[in-house]
């Protein structure tokens, strides 16, 4: 129990008629404790740009030697910017005034550790007047250093340095035609950046080139610079590979291509967008992809740890209603036998779907979740359902087939003409999967068409693993409801 004020001025009381025995050294004051406290500083960071706005996170970092129980993230936007769509986090706002309160789950920070929100923008203007917990978001100004005494001059005794590895300079390929892109592809290195002028480049367009974590390799163009592959044409193998005579038909094709980053440019009128086999850590950023016959953009072949952000989907599907995915990540199991290249599976795992535009016109799934991967991350992205065909079981926004997927922060709607089921599914084509995967503050209207916003195939296929639907989710126009799942507060 503390103990009352009374009883503290009781034992001052004695303690100075204690002072003469004691003596006079009992008087000098020892330094006030430290008390522990949490030092919060918030971090504004736009993660893609586009021509009508932008998506950004903010990384709340504690600076302090205690954690911290709960935070408030305060700041202006210029007039003419607003915030359409966030997550991790409570908003509310007055005028041009947002305030952030922290989610449920992210509000306990330990030292040094960090914790995030976004959202995305509509407009130009970045935020003003930024505070946390009262405070401004940079923080606190650390303590200077307590002064030392330095030691004595004296003279270092000669070093070596050690070797360093130093990479070679970053080069720019400029490149305005057909051929000079299709070299560029082909004879690629570690840390070039192949520019694209505007134009349209009809051909076929692969590579087979490595980056490296240190330095990946960049294609990079204008809107306007549009790739076009009219094929297929040829004898094809019986598993897709890059074969002599044979154009595979895709707008873009990398085969065993990790670290490369492809921004800006435009895929169109092929028969797929842009198909990454085997080609971990690619960044896909602001790119158009639109009017392909199957899929737009297509993980596969353990293309694991990629992010596809900022970018636009629409009109896809033109041949095969039922394979008009606009992102397809992994393989279905039937085609684990070209593709399964990870024991038999396409681990394309840890995907990010960040902040796309995805719609109208797409004819299946906006992002389809492929059984046998694992932990990706699909967040504030706009899905617009008008166009799905219904086709092949194409009847939903997003189909989760993997486990451990994040799906946070969407906003989708639905509006006729369309085939429209359920905002999100699972299913679960193989023993273990379509499991623990969790919906957290996306906004869905169903159009007056939908049944759920979402849809649990199975609880029994997942038992000890259950797919997580959280309280934060909302829905409007629905024929039925939320989920029908127990959600969780």
């Amino acid at each position: 129990m503390p103990r009352s004020r009374t009883g503290r001025a009781a034992v001052a009381a004695g303690l100075v008629a204690a002072l003469p025995a004691l003596g006079t050294a009992v008087l000098t004051r020892a330094p006030a404790a430290h008390a522990a406290a949490p030092d919060l500083a918030a971090t504004f960071v736009q993660t893609s740009v586009w021509t009508s706005g932008y998506g950004a996170d903010f990384l709340i970092t504690n600076r302090g030697d205690a954690a911290s129980t709960s935070w408030v993230v305060e700041f202006d936007l210029p007039s003419g910017t607003t915030i359409g769509n966030s997550w991790s986090s409570v908003r509310t706002q007055t005028g041009q005034h947002y305030r952030f309160t922290n989610a449920g789950f992210n509000g306990d920070i330990a030292p040094g550790a960090t914790e995030d929100f976004g959202f995305t923008a509509s407009g130009a203007g970045t935020p003003v007047n930024c505070t946390v917990n009262g405070r401004p978001c940079a923080g606190s100004t650390p303590a200077p250093p307590s002064p030392t005494t330095p030691p004595p001059t004296t003279t270092p005794p000669p070093t070596t340095p050690a070797p360093t590895s130093t990479p070679p300079p970053a080069t720019t390929v400029d490149v305005a035609t057909v051929a000079q892109l299709q070299t560029a592809l082909a004879t690629a290195q570690p840390g070039q950046t192949i520019r694209l002028a505007a134009g349209t480049y009809r051909g076929a367009f692969l590579t087979q080139r490595a980056g490296t974590a240190a330095a990946p390799i960049t294609l990079t163009g204008p809107r306007n610079a549009v790739l076009v592959n009219d094929g297929p044409a040829g004898a094809a193998p019986a598993c897709p590979v890059p074969t002599a005579g044979w154009d595979s038909g895709y707008g873009l094709w990398l085969f065993n291509a990790p670290y490369w980053t492809l921004t800006g440019f435009t895929v169109a009128e092929s028969k797929k967008g842009i198909v990454l086999d085997n080609s971990p850590h690619v960044t896909i950023d602001g790119v158009s992809v639109h009017h392909t016959d199957e899929e737009a953009v297509h993980f596969r072949r353990s293309s694991a740890d990629g992010v596809i952000r900022g970018s636009t989907i629409t009109d896809t599907g033109l041949g095969q209603p039922g394979y008009g995915e606009a992102i397809y990540i992994g393989s279905a199991n039937s085609n684990f036998d070209c593709h399964g290249n990870s024991g038999g599976v396409d681990r394309s795992d840890r995907v990010q779907v960040l902040e796309n535009e995805i719609g109208p016109n797409v004819t299946a799934e906006h992002v389809d979740v492929k059984e046998g991967t694992t932990g990706g991350v699909l967040r504030g992205n706009r899905f617009t359902g008008q166009g799905i065909s219904g086709v092949n079981s194409a009847d939903s926004w997003v189909d989760v087939k993997g486990n451990g997927y994040l799906i946070e922060g969407n906003t989708g709607t639905f509006r006729t003409p369309g085939t429209f089921a359920n905002g999100y599914e699972t299913h679960n084509p193989i023993s273990g999967y379509g499991c623990g995967n969790t919906w957290r503050g996306n906004m869905s209207d169903l159009g007056g068409v939908g049944r759920y916003a979402v849809y649990v195939s199975s609880t029994s296929k997942c038992a000890g693993n259950l797919n997580v639907v959280d309280s934060s989710n909302t829905v409007t126009n629905a024929v039925t409801g939320l989920t029908n799942v127990t959600v969780t507060p």
